[in-house]
């Protein structure tokens, strides 16, 4: 199953657990806005190459709409869709005032040089500049983009409305970017993390864990979880993957990746094939990686009691069952993850104030908004009589449909 259908029939069901009119549930679920452009820019060599952009605004019922924009071979607009919806949601979910948007463009950011990715961007914000804004909509990095990518947006998108550092977060500090924006996701992660882990009476350094992905998220998880004394036994990304039952000195691992580029050749534990991680003996598996990695011809082998979706639709619907079934407790992506976009909704508050925040006041309201959406989420679970998945699809769902019907949508 895609990410759109099972995005779609999450939503479904937490309609039904609502009761949500059938005229307001398919107006929900149908997205505001849905952008295509072509992109066409020279190459270093002067020839020509086309490519074509998205842009996909869900909901603006709870404020301006906010996503990254992605730069990957497979974007499509499935997945945009998808991602834009799982945004909205997930807004609500933190409690930020945001509605949900997700963009890309269909390349291989690998195979275009830093002036060639400049000037692919560059032409992506001129198709699409009067068609965001600070109260509009307001992108992000994503896979394949960066800081460097959202200040090419912020120059481009400032050459028609003047200088707007609000319109686009996660951008560098000198620009206006926010510290602690780059450890949010994984910072976040671990905040919810703790929230469930105290909810059984456990904590981080009483458990195992193992993390597939060790980019930006996986490893900022990683790095916090280490650091709270949690044993990380195994560690995986596109280049290969460790294993060290004793617990992998994250330290050292960092340090080797950033030398080498690679897990490959880690003298702090063993190589393992990679497609074992997921089903690897552990008490807290964290996927950081792509989508759908957890799915019917592997959920039956996880031996993790609780998953972190530190990534966007990790599991897919088949395999929320089975695993359910075995009585795995999953902490949500539309949770998990949040902390990204939180710190997002802080950066562009920072902007509009023109007043930066420090960095202990940043994680701390990041803690503050993690906690509390957890305790939200667990109130709905129990309201509705059903799983974490269900409870923070409930809890985002609600919000965005009682904002629409307070705004005047007619029934």
């Amino acid at each position: 199953m895609n990410a759109l259908a099972a995005t779609n029939r999450n939503f479904r069901h937490a309609a039904r657990l609502l009761g949500l009119d059938s005229k307001i549930e398919k107006s929900l679920l149908i997205p505001f806005r849905e952008i295509k452009v072509e992109c066409t820019i020279p190459k270093d060599d002067g020839t020509l190459v086309s490519y074509v952009g998205f842009r996909v605004q869900h909901d603006n019922a709870r404020g301006p709409m906010k996503g990254g924009i992605r730069y990957h071979p497979e974007v499509d607009p499935d997945e945009v869709n998808a991602l834009a919806q799982l945004m909205t949601w997930k807004t609500a979910v933190a409690d930020i005032p945001y509605g949900g948007a997700k963009g890309g463009i269909g390349c291989n950011p690998k195979d275009l040089s830093n002036s060639e990715l400049e000037r692919l961007t560059r032409v992506f914000t001129q198709k699409i500049h009067d068609l965001i804004g600070i109260h509009t909509d307001v992108p992000a990095p994503d896979m394949g983009t960066n800081a460097q990518t959202m200040a090419w947006i912020l120059d481009e998108y400032s050459k028609f409305h003047g200088h707007s550092p609000a319109i686009v977060t996660g951008k560098p500090i000198d620009l206006g970017g926010s510290l602690g924006r780059d450890a949010a996701t994984g910072r976040g992660v671990v905040y919810a993390t703790e929230a469930l882990l105290a909810e059984h009476g456990k904590s981080i350094r009483d458990l195992t864990f193992v993390i597939q992905g060790f980019g930006n998220v996986g490893s900022w998880a990683a790095k916090l979880i280490h650091e709270r004394g949690g044993r990380i036994i195994a560690v995986s990304d596109i280049t290969g993957a460790v294993r060290n039952s004793n617990g992998i000195d994250i330290t050292d691992l960092l340090s080797h990746k950033e030398s080498t580029g690679s897990l490959k050749g880690f003298h702090g534990g063993e190589a393992m094939d990679p497609n074992e991680l997921l089903v690897h003996d552990c008490d807290v598996l964290i996927p950081c990686a792509l989508g759908g990695v957890l799915n019917r011809e592997n959920a039956a082998d996880v031996r993790a009691k609780f998953i972190i979706e530190a990534a966007n639709h990790p599991t897919d619907p088949e395999a929320d069952e089975i695993l359910s079934k075995k009585g795995v407790i999953i902490l949500p992506d539309i949770y998990a993850n949040a902390g990204g976009v939180t710190v997002s909704y802080f950066e562009w508050v920072q902007n509009i104030q023109g007043f930066m925040w420090d960095e202990d006041k940043v994680n701390e309201e990041l803690r503050r908004y993690m906690t509390r959406a957890f305790q939200n989420v667990k109130n709905m679970c129990k309201s509705h009589d059903c799983s974490l998945r269900m409870g923070a699809f409930t809890l985002g769902v609600n919000r965005v449909a009682r904002a629409t019907l307070l705004r005047g949508w007619e029934a």
